[in-house]
């Protein structure tokens, strides 16, 4: 469906057509009728789906057409000449609020609607002065929000339509009580939209508090990841995933990479190694200045991009197209948390390729993950030749996950080494050497699930 078979105004109309937007993605087509109506939504879509555009196109043409609600506050700032802040768009993280404030500028370049961007770790001043000048929209972070509004440089009583982006997220990083807090300085009529990449319990208890009787949004399934992505999972214990995370960079054809660490101290640590063994590689995560992030930001958007290390909760703001490859080197918490990373590329038609590192003690986040998705899980050997990776270990068919599994020694090595030795191995000397591949095949007994459990070393916990 064109955007012109919408229900959108001349300018909304001229300004996608000026950004060369002619197709409406399918959350557009099915969200903006029904906030042009002012019903309230509840969306769940992945990354990149368009969702941005979802909510900002119908609340700028809101904005546009509608007079503005007459309550006290907002008659007072009509008579002193002053616009009134009538929308709120929260997000968790200073570059996904950047995002947005720049959709709102692209998509309302043809209205005479202002827009200021509230974030914190820079200087409040310029922020201040946009809300004193008046604005119709604030696109902030709940931190810095509830600042300015205690200072009393925000006044939300004018508010006509709440927006929630990134919602998930919002809740694992703890702003629950914030946005309560901010919440209740709204009006109680109002507008409230809610999207979200995944819709765990605690999204729908928050949705059934915030929402009256929404529209409910689901353009794909929640356990779903992108269908362009090959998956694959190596099994790989925490002393060997540098080295397999530079073997990998090193022999893989690829464009833009983007690497996950549970941590940030985790990601520094990343980088270095990257780096000692002549891989080009930046961080970004929440220690980072806003001119650095920036700066890497720019760096990875290049030609020549940079190995890109990354926290989950930093690279919210990502909005890259081309990321060819996605690596998780530690797993996430979650499993809905692992559908948000490796939606990071695949992105716009691209195919792309997202893998896994998983220690032994991240077997169970492995698990949760596949029974959330659903995959079809095949079992194969991540192996190293001359210090080298396969092509074929790196490959796997759309839709499906496939295992590496680098712990359990070479089943025809450990065969040849045992009929040489002039007695049994003990367990305790049993272990594979380093680098050495490892078994394969499907997990097809107990007593071959009990062997796996039983190799190895354990692991030691997130850097």
């Amino acid at each position: 469906m064109k955007f012109e078979s919408l229900p959108l105004c001349k300018p909304l109309l001229q300004s996608l057509q000026a950004a060369g937007y002619v197709e409406a993605t399918p959350i557009q087509q099915k969200a903006i009728p029904q906030i042009l109506k002012g019903r309230d939504l509840i969306g769940c879509a992945q990354t990149g789906t368009g969702k941005t555009a979802a909510f900002a196109v119908p609340t700028l043409q809101q904005l546009m057409t509608a007079p503005v609600a007459p309550t006290g506050a907002a008659r007072r700032r009509q008579r002193s000449g002053r616009r009134v802040i009538r929308s709120l768009i929260l997000a968790p993280t200073r570059e996904l609020a950047g995002q947005i404030g720049d959709s709102l500028a692209t998509y309302g370049e043809f209205t005479d609607l202002r827009h200021v961007v509230i974030f914190g770790g820079v200087r409040q001043g310029p922020q201040v002065r946009a809300l004193q000048a008046g604005v119709d929209i604030v696109v902030a972070t709940p931190g810095r929000l509830l600042d300015l509004i205690g200072q009393g440089f925000v006044d939300l009583a004018s508010v006509e339509i709440l927006i929630l982006d990134e919602a998930d997220q919002m809740l694992d990083m703890g702003f629950i009580h914030d946005l309560r807090k901010i919440v209740a300085q709204a009006p109680h009529r109002r507008q409230t939209l809610m999207f979200s990449a995944t819709m765990p319990k605690a999204i729908r208890d928050l949705a059934s508090q915030l929402l009256k009787r929404p529209f409910e949004l689901q353009v794909a399934p929640v356990a779903s990841t992108p269908e362009l992505v090959s998956q694959a999972v190596y099994f790989v214990e925490r002393n060997h995933k540098a080295a397999t995370l530079t073997r990998f960079l090193k022999d893989t054809d690829r464009s833009k990479t983007l690497v996950f660490s549970r941590t940030k101290r985790g990601a520094d640590k990343i980088v270095r190694g990257l780096q000692r063994d002549g891989i080009r590689a930046v961080a970004i995560h929440g220690n980072k200045s806003q001119a650095k992030r920036k700066a890497v930001m720019l760096e990875f958007g290049s030609k020549r991009p940079p190995v890109l290390v990354a926290t989950d909760l930093a690279a919210r703001g990502l909005d890259f197209s081309d990321v060819s490859h996605v690596i998780n080197y530690d797993m996430p918490d979650t499993p809905e948390t692992y559908v948000h990373r490796i939606g990071r590329t695949a992105r716009a038609g691209a195919s792309g390729q997202a893998v896994s590192f998983c220690g032994r003690d991240e077997r169970q986040c492995l698990r949760m993950i596949e029974k959330l998705t659903g995959l079809a899980v095949s079992v194969e050997k991540l192996p190293v030749v001359s210090g080298k990776l396969r092509a074929r270990a790196a490959t796997c068919n759309t839709g499906q996950t496939k295992r590496s599994d680098s712990e359990t020694g070479n089943r025809n090595a450990a065969q040849g080494n045992e009929q040489r030795a002039s007695k049994p191995r003990s367990r305790r000397n049993s272990r594979p050497p380093r680098g050495v591949a490892a078994n394969s095949g499907r997990r097809k007994s107990n007593r071959a699930s009990r062997s796996r459990r039983n190799e190895g070393p354990r692991a030691a916990g997130a850097g």
